[in-house]
């Protein structure tokens, strides 16, 4: 009877154990969770950079005869320029985009840089293409 005695509330331990193990496997499986979303958020983002910088690329192909106009040093309004400026801030939390054009004979160095800031981070995403164009301006 006095073996018997020495072993109560063992049980009793032994679930708290496994509670302890069992909500620090829970928290990991939240964290992992977190970091999945966080990806796939950078993922989304980066995509639509993509996306903005390839449409604004392709739209000065077809306006060769205007492409130094969508040069954003320029301080002269350009609708297809300034139309795709904003959809760039409407579709990136405070997304920004950048054309810079280097003219040479017959060929155009295009660089298209598009900058975001993910919501409670601190640091600034950029993507950037360059591009080259002939027979622009």
């Amino acid at each position: 009877m006095r073996a018997r005695n020495h072993q109560a509330g063992v049980m009793l331990i032994e679930a708290l154990i496994g509670i302890l193990i069992f909500s620090v496997g829970i928290l990991a499986l939240i964290g992992m969770q977190a970091a999945a979303m966080r990806s796939t958020t950078d993922a989304k983002y980066r995509s639509e950079a993509a996306f903005l910088a390839g449409q604004v690329v392709s739209q000065m192909w077809v306006d060769r005869a205007l492409m130094a106009s969508y040069d954003t040093s320029l301080a002269a309004p350009y609708a297809n320029r300034d139309n795709w400026k904003t959809r760039v801030a409407a579709l990136l939390p405070q997304g920004v985009g950048t054309i810079t054009i280097a003219a040479a004979p017959d060929l155009d160095l295009v660089t298209v840089t598009v900058t975001w800031q993910q919501p409670g981070e601190s640091q600034t995403r950029r993507f950037e293409m360059v591009n080259r164009i002939n027979g622009g301006t």
